[in-house]
């Protein structure tokens, strides 16, 4: 159980998310990678690294705000940080000596959907059932939000949804 229910958070945190509309969600998960960032610093098992790196993923999150190719890039960071961390005997929670695992576990399903551009799942589920998709992308699937450019890129950044 270990080893699965962190794949299970990954997919409840995707499914979450996808209840943000686009360019929301590519925004808030953002804000999220550059927040797991520092989620080390306050035990700082890796002393001055430990600052560098959340410098490192605050840069990547910052470019993640038009690109989820860089969030899913910043989750790939983080998840070797919590494996260096693993090694090391210094946790993500202090209490809980597999919580490193577990992120390391959990942190490239997130990664994954974000490198697929962060698609609403729900959509996905909706689909699967035979409802009906209208809109831009509905014959081929694509969502609309999806970031085709890669680093440093802009497609899919202006989406006139709100809310």
């Amino acid at each position: 159980m270990q080893y699965v229910a962190p794949i299970g958070i990954g997919i409840l945190y995707a499914l979450l998310m996808s209840l943000v509309r686009e360019p929301h969600r590519r925004r808030l998960n953002a804000v999220m990678v550059a927040g797991a960032g520092a989620a080390y610093l306050s035990g700082g098992g890796l002393g001055g690294w430990e600052f560098a790196f959340t410098a490192l993923l605050t840069y990547v999150a910052f470019r993640g705000l038009e690109s989820w190719t860089w969030i899913g890039v910043g989750w790939l960071l983080h998840t070797v940080w919590d494996v260096v961390h693993h090694i090391k005997g210094n946790p993500i929670i202090p209490f809980a000596h597999t919580s490193s695992l577990g992120c390391a576990i959990c942190d490239p399903v997130i990664a994954l959907w974000c490198l697929r551009g962060g698609p609403s799942l729900v959509e996905w589920v909706r689909n699967r059932r035979g409802s009906g998709r209208t809109g831009p992308g509905a014959a081929s699937g694509e969502d609309p939000g999806r970031d085709e450019a890669g680093p440093g890129g802009t497609a899919g950044a202006a989406s006139p949804t709100l809310g």
